[in-house]
């Protein structure tokens, strides 16, 4: 199973980014995904998941109304809509699998590589 993560990129606060995360090598519709970030001299953090279905997402409350998870299983791609970013949002941002919501919120059983999002003031 291989984790691609792409998008990231530098903004100005007040922007938008998309995050994608490309997954090959399993059968994404049966897994729930998230994504998690690591600011410096910060331990990685959960970000926000989706279920398998995509019927269920969870949040940090720190993005809730400004970040979006959002996955499309035939394209076996997740995404993370930003909006309204800010400094503090800076971060390389991870995604990652876990069979099911509750599971990938705190243990996911695949990680991708990060992609770096850096927030201008």
């Amino acid at each position: 199973v291989q984790l691609q993560a792409s998008g990231g990129g530098l903004v100005q606060a007040g922007g938008s980014l998309r995050l994608s995360c490309a997954v090959s090598g399993g059968i994404l519709s049966t897994y729930a995904m998230g994504w998690f970030r690591q600011a410096p001299g910060k331990e990685r953090g959960f970000v926000a998941a989706i279920s398998a279905s995509g019927g269920m997402t969870e949040y940090v409350d720190s993005v809730k109304g400004r970040f979006t998870i959002s996955r499309d299983n035939a394209k076996n791609t997740v995404y993370l809509q930003m909006n309204s970013l800010k400094t503090e949002d800076t971060a390389i941002y991870y995604c990652a699998r876990g069979r099911r919501l509750a599971v990938v919120t705190t243990a996911p059983d695949y990680w991708g590589q990060g992609t770096q999002v850096t927030v201008s003031s």
